[in-house]
């Protein structure tokens, strides 16, 4: 016979590693370097002496009992006494004394006579309280008691493999849990099924017929059971009855001859033995299938999850799950062999040399809780083995020495926290060993984005990059794997030898001395890789810190932050990116600050050197960079503008404006940002700065606007918040220190723009003016100069008419109208009318004056009429005035000017009687000119016929105003007619003759139907809130005919929104 082993048994044998018996060897991929691991250790607990010929056949553990299947058909019952404790490393805690006294088993009792033939395979169901055996082909069924033989089920002849489970199954009807145990037997082509219910069998067995002879059967749950074939897999459903053949690689239930394919095990020869079909679970949801060297893993109902398959060996002879680990039997060298595998990563982990070992017996995991972790057995024909398991956390320690992270990892993954201590806190720090070392490895995005998901402390990250990145922080490390290296230090370490590696430390360690060109040399394109990744990284960390801030960048209250979608992720920063675990509110802060400066410091470094461009976007948001870092680094690059933005940012703003006004008065050179130069940016920096810096911002708008004064002003007369916020007194008086047309554009703008009433900010503005014009020694009346004060003289309220009288020259003619203003601001419209008159000899601007002081005098007694009487009592008191006999008006005085001149001071210069003008101002402002006063100051000289004009505008207006009070009255008497319509007959609903009346709003919503409204109570009619009836009871009518019981008004009432309603009494 001839035996093709698969290429992964040539490698095996190729490399033999044979350790010590109970210890196995972890080959690390990178190095080659066999590992020792210790996951399980063997004990022998049951070993048949020489004179004893028999052979065990089949092993149960029940409880601390342990049933051992002979091939002469006796029954061994032992007693199995715990074992040592194990201390945390997994040492037993026993001395030589106790470990002599203490035997592992006592053998309890031998039934010889159990059987005639050999005991192939035993299953308990310890609710019926009973032993199930196969021999001689056939099932029996004992007493689990007392191992007497209760039945045995004939049906059964012909068996060859049998599986029992037991299940918590819900009553459908009921839905009482119940225990079910089903014991499914194999007779050639046929599945024989019995059940049991709490101890009770159920009925006869169920059968079910395969396509071939089942080789191994396996509960994949409690209704579904795998069957293996010789050709392939089956997953029979016991309840549908639905057979589902598993189609998987090789010899498993491939496609037909595929089991003959390249990479596959294949046998020649008449003689050859089919390897059985083996299969296990693998945790809750996943299953193993094993045949030859090729294995499948499906799902618990048999659907591929498409992993790959396990480098076996050879071909394994048993396979087992003891949570959390898969176990294989494998023969090497005539030698059993028991393979320990992570069931994810199918790392071989361990192997135990166990000589001849061929049964392996791990508890049901639906039976016993066992396999949580606790032992199971394997056995030869002469020895059984109890295995042990280590503790787990001494499993991860021993992976962490021998380098086995990812082993590590998973295995953390796989076991539940209460079986590790500090199970969350383990798995972080071997996740940030792994990241370390993949660094190391140069792979820098799998490293930061490792580093970024286990929320590392940035400390650890920065301290893995050279000085010019970490700074300070790069010297708690002896060699960065970025720094550079002698020829050396890059030499593998497999070849250095003891001398050279530490030459090469005492070289790192002198790393920081070596001169930054040097460093940056040895390998840019690496180290702006790694920097790349470290930005991403520190950007992460950043986001998440931000939180901690207000945006005035004040850490915010703890308290604030323990509640909301992101409380979780809050946690998790203090006690892992601050490391600070009391949660004490100082030392948190303390923390924030010192972590929040070194993020933003190496941020800022790493973007300097991968990408200077992205410094200036993280000095114009509120930051914690280290200012002198930040300044050194900058000017050392001449980065002025970031440097600017910077030291704003930081409040640094006396640095920043000494540096802008050195650049700014500078020649103009190549090393100098062309923005920089002259006032611009200093006066764009200075209008962003708060009023609070009054001070600061005089000091430095000095040079501005001596250089560019259109420029320098948009300091304090730009359209923001921080100009107008200004103290306008301090502005005003450095403005005037320099200029006074600075002082009065500013005073124009506060003004003017602004709307500032001030009363010394106008007077103010009155004196510069002034001063301007006097300065200028000019007599043209249309000068801008004299305009704006003529403007701001008529159109100011604010200012001091009294104060400013005597500033204003009484004989210089350019002043004339400026003083006419003022006597106007004063009251004294006569003095005005005389500079108009006489002085200016302008009747155009006399008469312009007077209708602006009658349209003022108008407006102010309609809002004192408005607000100190109701409009009813202002009417009245209109009509009963006499339109002929108004008051005295600014037109009487003009006209009286104009017929009685004042006298002259000197009698040669006396004015005459202006006849003509008083003529024109009594045609145009005739009605305006009360009659009485009028007529008493016409000369008696004049025509009547001169005076027509005027007569005719008082009749006419005197007329009018009748016809308006008649016209009025009557319309009030037509509305009056109406609202006594409405009121009598209604509003012209359902054909009521108030409809021709037209439509009207109505007064109120009782006269919706006038007072010819009425309500009838029958005996039928109910109330419209209790529904119930109406007769005999006192009622309350609503206006929209709607009758309640007097008790059900209330609740009416606030359904109509309003308290409006009749009671009436109904006998």
């Amino acid at each position: 016979m001839l035996r093709l082993r698969h290429p992964s048994t040539l490698y095996w044998k190729k490399h033999q590693v044979t350790p010590a018996i109970y210890t196995a060897a972890v080959v690390d991929n990178r190095c080659r370097k066999p590992l020792m691991l210790s996951a399980f250790t063997a004990e022998p607990i049951v070993e048949l002496k020489q004179r004893d010929k028999s052979k065990i056949e089949s092993i149960l553990a029940h409880g601390d009992h342990l049933l051992v299947g002979l091939n002469t058909g006796a029954l061994r019952v032992y007693r199995v006494n715990p074992g040592p404790e194990q201390n945390e490393d997994g040492v037993d805690d026993h001395d030589e004394v106790s470990q002599t006294k203490n035997k592992p088993t006592e053998l309890l009792a031998e039934h010889e006579k159990f059987s005639k033939y050999k005991i192939e395979q035993l299953a308990i169901f310890k609710e019926a309280n009973i032993l199930i055996s196969l021999s001689g082909g056939l099932i029996s069924i004992h007493d689990l008691g007392t191992y007497k033989l209760q039945e045995q089920l004939s049906k059964t002849k012909g068996t060859t493999i049998f599986a029992a489970t037991s299940n918590i199954v819900q009553d459908a009807t009921t839905r009482v849990p119940t225990l079910v145990s089903r014991l499914a037997v194999a007779v050639r082509r046929r599945i024989l099924l019995w059940s049991w219910h709490d101890g009770e069998l159920a009925g006869d067995a169920d059968e079910f017929t395969l396509a071939n002879s089942a080789k191994s059967l396996t509960w994949a749950m409690g209704t579904k059971l795998l069957v293996g074939l010789n050709q392939n897999y089956v997953m029979l459903d016991i309840e549908s009855r639905e057979q589902k053949t598993i189609v998987g690689p090789g010899s498993i239930g491939g496609q037909p001859g595929s089991e003959r394919g390249t990479g596959t095990l294949s046998y020649i020869g008449m003689g050859s033995m089919m390897p059985a079909p083996l299969a296990t679970g693998l945790g809750p949801n996943e299953m193993l299938l094993a045949k030859d060297v090729n294995t499948h893993f499906v799902d618990r109902n048999g659907e591929p999850i498409g992993r790959r398959q396990i480098p076996w060996r050879g071909t394994p002879k048993a396979v087992g799950y003891s949570y959390p680990f898969l176990l294989a039997l494998q023969e090497s060298a005539k030698q059993g062999v028991l393979e320990v595998r992570n069931p994810n990563t199918l790392t071989l982990l361990q192997s135990i040399e166990l000589p001849n070992a061929g049964l392996l017996q791990v508890p049901n995991p639906s039976i016993s809780l066992a396999h949580q972790g606790k032992g199971f057995l394997v056995a030869s024909d002469r020895i059984i083995w109890r295995m042990k398991g280590l503790h787990y956390d001494a499993q991860i320690d021993a992976l962490v020495e021998a380098d086995q992270l990812d082993e590590a990892i998973s295995l953390l993954d796989i076991v539940e926290e209460t079986l590790i201590k500090d199970k969350e806190g383990r798995l972080r720090e071997i996740k940030m060993q792994k990241a370390q070392r993949l660094f190391d490895e140069g792979k820098f995005r799998d490293a930061l984005e490792l580093f970024s998901d286990v929320s590392a402390p940035p400390e650890r990250v920065i301290r893995l990059y050279p000085r010019l990145i970490a700074g300070d922080m790069a010297t708690a490390r002896p060699q960065s794997p970025l720094e550079p290296r002698s020829p050396q230090m890059n030499r593998p370490a497999s070849i250095a030898s003891k001398s050279s590696i530490e030459k090469i430390r005492k070289q790192a360690s002198d790393v920081a001395n070596v001169p930054s060109g040097v460093k940056e040399s040895t390998n840019e394109k690496e180290l702006k890789s790694a920097v790349r990744e470290l930005q991403a990284f520190l950007a992460d960390i950043r986001r998440r810190l931000q939180r901690f801030f207000d945006p005035d960048q004040n850490i915010r209250p703890l308290s604030e932050l323990e509640d909301g979608p992101q409380a979780e992720d809050n946690k998790n920063v203090i006690e892992h990116i601050l490391e600070v675990k009391n949660n004490d509110e100082a030392h948190v802060k303390d923390k924030l600050l010192e972590t929040a400066k070194l993020v933003d410091t190496t941020l800022f470094r790493a973007h300097m050197y991968n990408n200077p461009a992205l410094a200036g976007s993280l000095f114009r948001i509120k930051n914690h960079c280290d200012p002198e870092v930040v300044m050194n680094k900058l000017e050392e690059t001449e980065r002025y503008s970031e440097l600017i933005d910077f030291l704003y940012g930081k409040r640094l703003h006396r640095e920043a404006l000494e540096r802008l006004q050195r650049f700014g008065q500078s020649d103009r050179t190549d090393d100098i940002d062309p923005q920089l130069h002259g006032p611009d940016r200093t006066v764009s920096y200075l209008q962003n700065l708060p009023a609070e810096l009054i001070d600061l911002i005089l000091e430095f708008a000095k040079w501005p606007l001596e250089t560019k004064p259109e420029v320098g002003m948009e300091i304090f007369m730009a359209d923001t918040e921080n100009a107008e916020s200004l103290p306008r007194d301090k502005v005003l008086a450095f403005l005037q220190s320099i200029n006074r047309r600075h002082a009065m554009r500013y005073l124009e703008h506060v003004v003017d723009e602004l709307d500032d009433t001030t009363p010394e900010l106008h007077q103010h503005l009155i004196v510069l003016y002034l001063d301007e014009l006097k300065s200028r020694n000019t007599e043209d009346r249309s000068d801008e100069m004299f305009q704006k004060l003529l403007t701001h003289l008529r159109q100011s309220t604010q200012y001091s008419a009294a104060k400013t009288l005597p500033m204003l020259p009484r004989d210089d003619p350019l002043f004339y109208e400026a003083l006419a203003i003022v006597y106007s601001k004063m009251g004294q419209h006569k003095q005005a009318l005389q500079l108009f008159v006489f002085k200016l000899n302008d009747t155009a601007k006399a008469e312009e004056y007077c209708n602006q002081v009658y349209l003022q005098e108008n407006s102010n007694a309609n809002q004192r009429t408005a607000s100190g009487s109701s409009q009813r009592t202002s009417t009245a008191q209109a009509q009963t005035e006499d339109p002929i006999s108004e008051a005295s008006t600014i037109y009487a005085l003009l006209l009286s000017l104009y017929l009685s001149p004042p006298p002259a001071t000197p009698p040669d210069q006396e004015e005459k009687p202006r006849i003509g003008d008083a003529l024109s101002l009594l045609a145009r402002h005739g009605p305006r000119l009360p009659a009485s006063n009028t007529l008493s100051i016409i000369p008696n000289e004049l025509l009547v016929k001169e005076l027509e004009s005027y007569l005719r505008g008082r009749i006419r207006t005197a007329n009018t105003g009748m016809n308006d009070t008649r016209m009025i009255s009557n319309l009030r008497k037509v509305e009056a007619v109406r609202v006594q319509a409405r009121l009598l007959l209604g509003n012209g609903e359902d054909g009521d003759p108030g409809a021709k009346l037209g439509p009207s709003e109505p007064i109120s919503d009782a006269a919706a139907k006038g007072r010819r409204r009425k309500i009838v109570i029958n005996e039928d009619r109910v109330c419209r809130v209790c529904h119930k009836r109406l007769a005999g009871s006192i009622i309350s009518a609503f206006p929209d005919g709607s009758v309640v019981h007097l008790s059900c008004q209330a609740r009416r009432e606030q359904e109509l929104g309003f308290t409006s309603s009749a009671p009436v009494t109904v006998s």
